[in-house]
């Protein structure tokens, strides 16, 4: 860390951090752009297309985004700011600029990153907390099964999974967006929905231009219980050996009815076998439980079928449980359902309750638990 005055400057590998004074700090990936502004108690973060997040927490956590207008002027006076601090700043400062551009990252150059953003990629609909700086890679797109009633993330698209070939000209042009801005990202998240579905003989060619691409880094991905082909443990440790380190699974809830409610397929017995199968094989795992789900009606079974499931799991340090607060979507199927079933949701209140109960049963499990807001999803 350099200082200068009261300019302080963090020079990384993988980013770029310039604090002008202590309620501002700038940060920078490796190609120049911005990542996060931070000013008086709130922060902005950039996404990859260069829409712009605003979190900030008044009597509760807040979060908003910013218009495309707003967000020109924001990256204007980032732009002021940084121009500032390399005039004013220690020659490792100014060197660091230079050799990654920052200044020539204008607000109009930053916003043309939308168009750039989406030659290369379908929109990402969602990933875990934990992945959010990952670099993500298309295997497919859209979600096998993208029937469960509470889930939109997939529904402007169908399933369809690339080639090797189109799948190798997808990560070419990855690496070229990010630039040296992936030094930021230490895994690779496969994605979309259910991309580890695919069969053996279709995936193999794929983790490999994977392995090849980003040798050395460790690999990521969503998998349910129920779709594609289903895998024997020595092919989930062939995968292992390709660099795949954990898998994510909604499991949404140990109650089968709730369940078959939400038209997810699968069974509480199918999801611990499978754990098992995965734990067998050496992967790590990444469990998904909606709080709220069904209501006050399913709520008491909903979390004692879910702690009994998963204290029947054979998880370890390298796993995780999420406890995602439900969010209802207006027209939704399961909206209807609900509806119709008379089901009563829980407050926001009565879900954080809820949440922070279970997190601290399955902490006294002795697995790591916490928390993932879909609200707060950027990339």
């Amino acid at each position: 860390m350099a200082e200068s005055t009261e300019l302080l400057v963090t020079l990384k590998p993988g980013f770029t951090t310039v604090s002008p004074d202590r309620r501002t700090v700038l940060s920078f990936d490796r190609e120049g752009r911005l990542y996060a502004y931070y000013k008086a108690g709130v922060t902005y973060r950039r996404t990859l297309a260069s829409a712009v997040e605003v979190r900030y927490r008044e009597d509760a956590r807040r979060r908003e985004r910013l218009s495309r207008a707003e967000a020109a002027r924001l990256f204007a006076e980032v732009h002021r700011i940084a121009a500032t601090c390399y005039r004013q700043g220690p020659a490792a400062l100014r060197a660091r600029f230079e050799e990654d551009g920052v200044l020539q990252w204008t607000p109009e150059r930053l916003l043309a990153q939308e168009e750039a953003f989406y030659r290369v990629y379908k929109p990402i609909s969602i990933l875990p907390p934990d992945q959010y700086l990952s670099v993500v890679v298309q295997a497919t797109e859209g979600c096998t099964w993208n029937r469960c009633t509470f889930c939109s993330f997939y529904q402007d698209r169908p399933f369809r999974a690339k080639s090797r070939e189109e799948f190798a000209r997808h990560v070419e042009a990855v690496k070229a967006f990010f630039g040296r801005g992936l030094s930021l990202r230490k895994g690779v998240f496969l994605a979309d929905g259910n991309a580890l579905a695919l069969s053996q003989n279709r995936l193999m060619p794929l983790f490999e231009v994977v392995r090849d691409a980003f040798p050395g880094r460790p690999v990521y991905s969503f998998i349910d219980v129920y779709t594609g082909e289903r895998k024997a443990v020595e092919e989930w440790r062939r995968l292992v050996e390709m660099g795949l380190h954990r898998v994510y699974i909604g499991m949404e809830t140990g109650c089968d009815e709730l369940l078959a409610f939400l038209n997810k397929p699968g069974s509480r017995e199918e999801l611990i076998r499978f754990v098992h199968d995965l734990k067998e094989a050496g992967v790590a795992v990444g469990l998904i439980a909606m709080v709220g789900v069904g209501g006050k009606e399913y709520a008491g079974r909903h979390g004692e079928e879910t702690l009994a499931a998963i204290a029947r799991m054979p998880l370890g340090p390298g796993d995780l449980v999420y406890l995602s607060p439900f969010i209802e979507h207006p027209g939704s199927e399961y909206a209807r359902r609900r509806a119709e079933r008379g089901l009563t949701p829980l407050s926001e209140e009565a879900i954080e309750a809820e949440l922070q109960r279970l997190a601290g049963e399955i902490r006294t499990l002795g697995f790591k638990a916490a928390r993932y807001d879909i609200r707060e999803f950027i990339y």
